[in-house]
């Protein structure tokens, strides 16, 4: 009946239901932990990839409303000299000069296009949801234009292969008279 000894007891309850945590996220915890406490952190990679991923878990909802049919978007936090977050081929959150600023760039031909820049995750989570339902629309005019382009092309082909009959009966009836 000690007090200490039921809390030490509740707590190896706990860690008996719940799995281990592996270190990974343990560590992940930790760079989060810091990058929310203090702007400047002696790492600044270590900050960047924290905040990156902070920003990745918040997107998690919307992703999973995607279906999983559709394989437009490819999203991941690459480490390398630069630490990007990115959505599909073209379009990635980087961290802005200060590494407290996330900025949202889109690569284009004519170069790279700010989307959206801010300091809050939620502002930059709805510029990512804007851009991904403009990307669903992109996709859905693309194939119903692919459709009525097979519609086209399958007239063509019928209209074709009616000539074909039609050229094939006037041979027919011309070697019959000859």
């Amino acid at each position: 009946g000690r007090p200490g000894a039921c809390y030490i007891y509740g707590m190896a309850e706990a860690e008996k239901t719940s799995e281990p945590k592996p270190l990974m996220e343990a560590v992940r915890a930790a760079r989060i932990d810091a990058a929310e406490r203090s702007g400047v952190v002696v790492d600044l990679r270590d900050a960047e990839l924290a905040r990156l991923e902070l920003l990745n878990d918040a997107l998690d909802p919307l992703f999973k409303e995607i279906p999983a049919s559709i394989e437009l978007f490819d999203r991941g936090v690459s480490r390398g000299d630069t630490p990007r977050l990115w959505i599909d081929a073209i379009a990635h959150v980087v961290m802005g000069r200060d590494k407290r600023i996330y900025r949202f760039v889109q690569d284009t031909r004519f170069g790279r296009t700010v989307l959206a820049e801010s300091y809050e995750v939620p502002a930059i989570v709805q510029a990512v949801t804007n851009y991904v339902a403009r990307r669903l629309v992109e996709r859905e005019r693309a194939l119903a234009d692919d459709a009525s382009s097979n519609q086209v092309v399958a007239r063509r082909a019928a209209e074709l292969d009616r000539r074909k009959r039609r050229w094939g009966t006037v041979r027919t009836f011309l070697l019959g008279l000859i």
